[in-house]
């Protein structure tokens, strides 16, 4: 059975985030994941994780102004520095929190015709980003997006992740697959699943429509944990989803 991690930016919101930690492990959960760390110190979020037990699978790199509506700055040629800038911080928390995978957010397409501009950006970006990773032993992760959550969303499928990997050329670069973006886009996802299988590092679920909990869509959940049981996958899998009601009530569907 795959090992499940809370994403605290979306479970457990009726509590302030730092208690989320502990409402996750007396939910069950071995591991945690959430969007961004920095508005944080390092010591309370290290502090809450040793309390609780608590691996800490994974967070994004900085991704621009979140508020504002941007997601992921890695596309933009006049931001280069500052992407590099939030690698280096990205690290820096990642370290103290023992979070060995770190996801790139790569932005939304802002012109139209600048592709291959927006491209060529974001290889050399992720080249950067792999490498000061690796030297680190932290994997990059990328994320496909659907454009009907995120419009204009630049990264939008598994197939054109694997191209960008390919291009890139390192070996410290992988998918991150989220099962509700990536039926959303392009469904198959047992297929596509297994086709890229050596490159997904890091599985994130929500049913669709609604992106709520496992079980209250059409995506046939307990068919998938038992088929990446079967093809190897031993990774994580984090919980991104929109409790229906107060999150403690739609946890019927984790194993136990």
């Amino acid at each position: 059975m795959p090992k499940f991690a809370a994403n605290l930016s979306m479970l457990f919101t009726e509590l302030p985030f730092l208690e989320r930690f502990g409402a996750a492990k007396a939910a069950g959960f071995e591991g945690v994941e959430f969007l961004f760390p920095y508005e944080f110190e390092k010591a309370a979020l290290v502090e809450q994780l040793c309390e609780h037990s608590l691996v800490q699978v994974l967070h994004n790199l900085p991704a621009g102004d979140w508020s504002a509506g941007e997601r992921g700055i890695a596309i933009y040629p006049e931001r280069v520095s500052e992407f590099r800038d939030g690698v280096q911080k990205a690290i820096d928390y990642a370290t103290a929190l023992g979070c060995k995978q770190l996801n790139c957010l790569v932005g939304i397409s802002r012109t139209s015709g600048s592709e291959p501009l927006y491209r060529g950006t974001l290889v050399e970006n992720l080249r950067y980003a792999a490498k000061e990773l690796a030297k680190r032993g932290i994997r990059l992760l990328i994320e496909p997006i659907n454009t009907r959550d995120i419009p204009g969303f630049f990264l939008t499928g598994t197939q054109q992740a694997a191209k960008i990997i390919d291009d890139v050329g390192s070996d410290n670069l992988f998918i991150q697959y989220d099962v509700y973006h990536m039926q959303v886009m392009e469904g198959d996802l047992a297929r596509t699943i297994e086709k890229h299988f050596a490159r997904i590092a890091h599985v994130q679920l929500a049913d669709n429509p609604g992106r709520h909990e496992p079980g209250t869509g059409e995506i046939n959940y307990p068919f998938l944990y038992e088929f990446i049981d079967k093809i190897g996958y031993t990774g994580w899998i984090g919980a991104e989803y929109k409790p229906m009601t107060e999150t403690g009530a739609g946890l019927g569907w984790l194993p136990k």
